[in-house]
């Protein structure tokens, strides 16, 4: 017989549950009898506010209003939870009922199997006698990877809850731990108070401990985490966090506290805090705050690594053709040998840009205004300590002006011509140094020309070829008094400022003279998804002022010659750029790569800098890091971290690591040492493993699922 709506046998036979609330059946065939008790059978389907209930045969019971099915019965609400069982006696709108020999699937990921299962006012499932895992179960091998056994589960659908009676864990089918009483969020339930997955970590200062998270929910917009952590060789540790949603922003606010025997009797911690906020026209308000109360501390308890602390408020706007920002700063540090007393811990900046195009003139302009100041604690103004030739206790306040233009010209040939210029002057008050005491003022000025002359090549097979040859023509010059240099110290010489009028970071330091910026680049374009770009250029002055360090790659009246050259592949990036002088000795050389396929990913970069006294590198920089991770199978993932010393020739730090991941369960083992000491700081060796069941609420995304053999 073909199916045969429901609604049409509700007229028919007038069974008020079904028609009243508009449910609706889909089956094969129909039977009435005795004018009250309608029977499906053969692929019965029942819709009902939401829920689908599909079965092999009901029988609706108009007097009692019961629903007798025989399964196999798959029950759903709609949201993610569905009930299969084999029968079941349940109420016409499914609120009440007993199935057995059922089973509750949560969100494709968490299965719970009891003899019997029995539905409450529609909000709770409670079970008897329950099997639970996530985990794939195979005909040929009926014990899951793991499993949690009770006498008794109940599910609150509305809180998104779990309660377990009576609980026994089980690895492997074997019995590993017993608790009474469990609650657990089903994976709907992605915030809920209670405890976090365990970790265990072992340093060899501080010995073995367990880290136990716990977390808490203040609110639908905020909550905190306790991470308490207790080791054998006597640290004690408690960690925070709290995090708060607002309607215009957040905050987080995490750190630690700790006693140990590295420092006896003294309580050590770090705290780290953030927040972001949008403010009226605009504007945004960015906030940082970092303390600690020791230089090792962050090094021992392997918080994020730094070496000066920043808090920082700054509030700013970003629009078309207009920057505005102003923040303030505190700086920290924690390296060996600085005296923070004798560092600009206290900054202020203000900063207005604005870009603009220039009717009559023609060409694009810009104008910006800087105020700048900071300060040391120390009063001293003329010793030098530290020996960064700059007096003690040297406090600066600056105000800066600058306005450029630049405008191009196309030419017949297909040449490119441009004319720019820039001009600035700054205004200085020093304090507390005997050398540049007192209120200073100076002028900028640079004028230059600039030629391009782009080939361009078009291939058949869609492949382009670009080759720019470029030369710039700059005059400078300065007038006014001397200034201390403090912002401009670290000059990088790449393809990014090889055709810039100074190539100083900050405004303490310009460029002066006359030069010319010779520099040709080539570029690549492969439609098969491949990109290659080469730049290599130099600077040539009339003479040589002085200005740049020999580790600059800029001294003398040629530069070094810079080459960079940067390769796009399918899965594939390299970075590399040289500074190297006529007989090609190395200055500075930094390469970056990285891979991501399939299963394999790698991430490598090269450091090489000669020493400098001027940039206070005493000592020259070669280092070399890998990253990398191999998928070894499609469970089991592992991966190597290192970055090694070739001027002190050993490694810095090491590190290895192991990870499974299937459909129900997550398993982290690390291993990593650390090789540098300081004065405040020892080598030290972490060990760590964390294990997380998943199918729970918050927990990480599940791996492949088990292949079961036939």
């Amino acid at each position: 017989m073909l199916r045969l709506l429901s609604f049409i046998a509700a007229l028919l036979c007038a069974l008020p549950a079904l028609a009243q609330d508009k449910a609706t059946l889909v089956a094969d065939a129909l039977q009435i009898q005795n004018n009250s008790t309608l029977i499906a059978r053969g692929h019965v389907e029942i819709f009902y506010q939401g829920q689908k209930l599909s079965a092999q045969s009901v029988t609706y019971d108009q007097a009692n209003d019961r629903l007798l099915i025989e399964g196999p019965i798959v029950l759903s609400n709609g949201t993610g939870t569905v009930i299969l069982a084999s029968q079941a006696e349940m109420s016409a709108d499914f609120a009440q009922g007993v199935l057995t020999s059922a089973r509750l699937v949560l969100q494709q990921q968490l299965q719970l199997a009891a003899a019997e299962i029995q539905r409450v006012d529609g909000r709770y499932t409670a079970m008897q006698r329950v099997v639970a895992s996530s985990c794939k179960i195979c005909a040929g091998s009926a014990t899951p990877l793991w499993e949690i056994r009770a006498r008794r589960v109940v599910h609150d659908q509305a809180e998104r809850q779990l309660y377990f009676d009576h609980v026994q864990f089980r690895l492997g089918g074997v019995p590993v731990m017993y608790i009474p009483r469990l609650r657990m969020p089903d994976p709907t339930l992605k915030r809920a108070s209670g405890f976090l997955l365990p970790a265990l970590k072992n340093n060899s200062n501080f010995g073995t401990g367990l880290m136990l998270p716990y977390f808490i929910k203040i609110g639908d917009s905020r909550d905190l985490t306790v991470t308490p952590f207790f080791t054998t060789k006597g640290s004690r540790t408690v960690n925070l966090r709290y995090r708060q949603a607002f309607a215009t922003g957040g905050i987080e606010i995490s750190g630690g506290v700790s006693r140990d025997d590295l420092l006896p009797g003294e309580t050590r911690g770090y705290v780290l805090g953030t927040g972001a906020f949008a403010l009226p026209r605009s504007f945004k308000l960015d906030l940082r705050v970092e303390a600690v109360s020791d230089p090792a501390y962050i090094l021992d308890y392997d918080y994020p690594t730094v070496d000066r602390l920043e808090s920082r408020a700054e509030v700013s706007r970003t629009r078309r053709n207009e920057y505005t920002s102003g923040r303030l700063i505190a700086f920290h540090s924690i390296r060996d040998g600085e005296n923070n007393a004798t560092l600009p811990s206290r900054v202020a900046d203000l900063t207005y840009h604005r870009r603009f195009t220039l009717g009559g003139w023609g060409g694009e302009g810009g104008f910006e205004l800087q105020a700048h100041g900071h300060e040391r604690t120390s009063n001293d103004a003329l010793a030098d300590s530290d020996s960064d030739s700059i007096a003690d206790g040297r406090d600066m306040q600056r105000v800066s002006l600058r306005a450029d233009w630049r405008r191009n010209f196309l030419l017949d040939n297909g040449m490119e011509a441009a004319v720019l210029g820039e001009a600035a002057a700054d205004f200085y008050m020093i304090g507390q140094d005997a050398v540049y005491e007192g209120s200073k003022s100076r002028s900028h000025a640079a004028i230059g020309a600039e030629l391009r002359w782009p080939w361009v090549k078009s291939q058949a097979n869609g492949v382009s070829h670009v080759i720019e040859p470029v030369m710039q023509i700059v005059l400078a010059s300065r007038t006014g008094s001397s200034i201390p240099n403090e912002d401009s110290t670290l000059v990088e010489f790449d393809e990014a400022n090889l055709f810039d009028l100074s190539r100083f970071p900050g405004a303490d330091a310009v460029e002066n003279g006359t030069r010319a910026n010779l520099g040709v680049s080539y570029l690549r374009l492969d439609p098969n998804g491949w990109t290659l770009g080469v730049t290599v250029g130099r600077v040539l002055r009339t003479e040589d002022l002085g200005q740049f360090s020999a580790g600059s790659g800029l001294s003398g009246v040629s530069s070094d010659w810079m080459a960079s050259w940067q390769l796009e592949m399918a899965g594939f990036n390299l970075a590399n750029r040289l500074l190297f002088d006529d007989q090609f000795t190395m200055t500075k050389a930094e390469l970056q790569a990285a891979y991501s396929g399939d299963r394999f990913t790698l991430a490598t970069g090269y450091v090489h800098t000669e020493a400098d006294a001027a940039e206070n590198r005493l000592t020259p920089i070669s280092e070399l890091t890998l990253a990398t991770s191999y998928q070894l199978t499609d469970n089991w993932t592992g991966r190597i971290a290192s970055r090694y010393d070739f001027e002190a020739e050993r490694a810095a730090k090491a590190g290895l690591g192991l990870t499974f991941r299937n459909e129900c369960l997550l398993v982290d083992l690390s291993l990593s040492r650390r090789f540098t000491s300081s004065t405040s700081v020892k080598p030290t060796t972490d060990f760590g493993l964390s294990v997380e069941l998943l199918g729970f609420g918050g927990s990480s995304a599940p791996g492949p699922a088990r292949q079961c053999r036939r």
